[in-house]
């Protein structure tokens, strides 16, 4: 598949799969999968780094839309998609130049959980801070971006593993 379309597809799919389906998921009264994020790990890193930043933030607008929170998901997805480069010269250990051979279904599962966990959880941890607004509510917001992380990070590692593609 041509990676514009693999690009836009992607978009569109994780932007109507969190708009439409896991903004009504609401699992014990406070978590709420924000899978939307799995853009961000898998947009190539080869790719031009200024219309990633664009995508995201717009991707993130568009469920602001949806769940009508006026900005909260594209700063934080914006955020994420910001840091990126960071986590993947750390936890990767590779340079700018190893961009263009990288694919995540390549790395090994413990990179790739250090990597998806790492992003996931300063996602939630930033979106459940500017939804609350306050440190009075401080218990929550570790509560809420806890357990969402896990539902997040569930349902994207099961995708990931039904939806794998043969690597031969």
């Amino acid at each position: 598949m041509n990676k514009t379309l693999y690009i836009i597809f992607l978009f569109v799919f994780l932007l109507l799969l969190q708009g439409l389906v896991l903004n009504n998921v609401l699992f014990l009264g406070y978590i709420n999968p924000y899978l939307y994020i799995v853009f961000v790990f898998l947009y190539p890193l080869k790719e031009n780094r200024f219309p990633f930043l664009i995508l995201a933030f717009l991707l993130g607008l568009f469920v602001d839309a949806f769940s009508n929170s006026g900005g909260i998901h594209a700063f934080s997805t914006l955020f994420i998609a910001y840091i990126r480069p960071f986590f993947f010269r750390t936890i990767f250990k590779k340079t700018t130049s190893d961009y263009q051979l990288f694919n995540l279904r390549h790395e090994s599962f413990d990179k790739v959980f250090n990597y998806t966990t790492s992003l996931t959880i300063i996602h939630h941890f930033i979106l459940f801070n500017l939804i609350n607004f306050s440190f009075y509510n401080f218990s929550n917001v570790l509560i809420n971006t806890l357990f969402s992380s896990v539902f997040t990070l569930v349902l994207y590692f099961l995708g990931s593993f039904i939806f794998r593609r043969k690597l031969t």
